[in-house]
């Protein structure tokens, strides 16, 4: 029961570092109450990403026609989709657990309770570890409405699970999850509405491209409402009424399901945390340095739990980042090029700064914008699409930020990252030689 390194929660963060130190040689415990991968891969990246390819695959099939190809009676299963999509997981968390195994890792599935920096209670066993790292994630927020306790509501986790589609659909919050669960409804034929309390969609994402975003799915009959607060929900006769407080005035709009994705919050209680006294930040976050390592020496916070970046790819390099650290190695963690992309169809993908916030913080900048039609496989491979590749480079040409809409922006934004993160000049992409035809090639084009 004495280790090297103890872990709790398994996600991300927590079975990377798990893997990594495991590797190196040290003995490592691994405390997980639920499945492994965590909320990523149990009820967030991966199944979202696999429902929302289901429906990539039925949009393509009901316009096959404008490739030239004929598709009849098109149509989804979603009882299959959902079965699809557990198979996915199933395969992935048995995966990480041979993983695990093979690095000879002790799995404890269990809820970990901290005693002290060096003692963790889980059951009845107590363990005992040198250093200790916490992973524990973060849970669905859902605001105090008047009526939601009578309501019956969806969040994401019962959205995966849907066995039948609704005729209509409320989500609360526009943010990337309410976007992503809009994309695959409304292609699937449901009636959605998008009630959004900031003035445009996916905050923290450039705003042009949120826009362009939601100009392409009002088109296709989703309905947003913009600085719309809800103030009350009930339900009647199976339908649920969402109450909104509207610049336009008070709105009701009735639907047979109501969504609510408002946002994450860290996981902080429950499971001992106030017993290690750790320094918080001014937004009651755990503070860490750039190793990840907290304000007791030997205590490393990776993932949601230090609120830099609730992202799960974030997580994993911080994991990195703390377990060479903890085996003397010299590494540190760096936020300047952070991916994040919004998987609809089509796709936003960004790094590094936005207009937004160059505008704010005063900082000089100019914009290189270009439309993805500039790349023959963009063009060929979506008729009748537009996208823009969008770069904000300072006063010496080297990139600060890039903004992609479009197929496939989640596989280009790396070498964007790249670039950003290495202050490098936007005309350095030129030196390079890129297959063609490839939609990456855009990069090239930008001057």
């Amino acid at each position: 029961m004495n280790y090297q390194l103890a872990i709790i929660g398994g996600g991300p963060a927590g079975y990377t570092a798990a893997e990594l130190a495991g590797k190196a040689g040290l003995s490592v415990v691994l405390f997980e109450k639920n499945s492994l991968g965590g909320v990523c891969l149990n009820e967030g990246c991966i199944p979202t990403k696999t429902l929302l390819y289901s429906a990539k695959v039925y949009d393509s099939a009901k316009h096959a026609s404008k490739y030239a190809v004929q598709v009849s009676d098109a149509s989804v299963d979603l009882p299959k989709v959902i079965s699809r999509k557990n198979k996915v997981v199933r395969k992935l968390v048995l995966g990480i657990k041979a993983r695990l195994t093979a690095a000879h890792v002790n799995l404890v599935t269990g809820e970990a309770r901290i005693v002290d920096r060096h003692t963790i209670q889980c059951g009845e066993e107590s363990y005992q570890c040198e250093k200790l790292m916490i992973c524990t994630g973060s849970e669905t927020f859902v605001p105090q409405i008047p009526g939601m306790e009578e309501v019956n509501y969806w969040t994401h986790r019962n959205a995966l699970e849907a066995k039948e589609l609704p005729a209509s659909l409320v989500i609360v919050g526009g943010g990337v999850i309410g976007m992503e669960f809009a994309s695959f409804f409304s292609s699937l034929g449901v009636q959605v509405t998008v009630v959004e309390m900031l003035g445009e969609i996916l905050g923290g994402i450039d705003h042009e491209l949120a826009a362009l975003l939601r100009t392409e799915y009002t088109k296709r009959g989703v309905k947003f409402l913009l600085s719309a607060k809800v103030i009350g929900v009930s339900e009647a006769d199976g339908k649920v009424q969402v109450k909104i407080e509207h610049p336009d005035g008070p709105i009701t709009v009735e639907a047979e399901k109501l969504l609510m994705s408002v946002g994450r919050r860290p996981v902080m209680n429950g499971f001992g945390l106030e017993n290690l006294n750790l320094e918080l930040t001014a937004r009651n976050q755990v503070k860490v340095d750039e190793h990840m390592e907290t304000s007791v020496p030997g205590v490393y916070v990776c993932g949601d739990l230090n609120g830099k970046s609730m992202l799960a790819h974030t997580a994993v390099r911080e994991a990195e980042v703390a377990v060479h650290h903890l085996l003397g190695e010299t590494d540190t963690m760096s936020y300047r090029a952070i991916p994040s992309v919004v998987y609809t169809n089509p796709e936003i993908a960004s790094v590094g700064a936005s207009e937004e916030f160059l505008q704010i913080t005063g900082f000089s900048y100019r914009i290189i914008r270009l439309p993805m039609t500039y790349s023959g496989r963009f063009v060929a491979e979506n008729e009748g699409a537009n996208g823009v590749c969008k770069a904000l480079v300072d006063d010496e040409g080297r990139l600060l930020g890039v903004h992609l809409l479009g197929n496939p922006a989640s596989e280009l934004i790396v070498l964007a990252g790249m670039m950003v993160e290495d202050h490098r000049k936007y005309t350095e992409w030129k030196q390079y030689v890129f297959p063609h035809p490839t939609v990456g090639e855009i990069f090239k084009e930008l001057e």
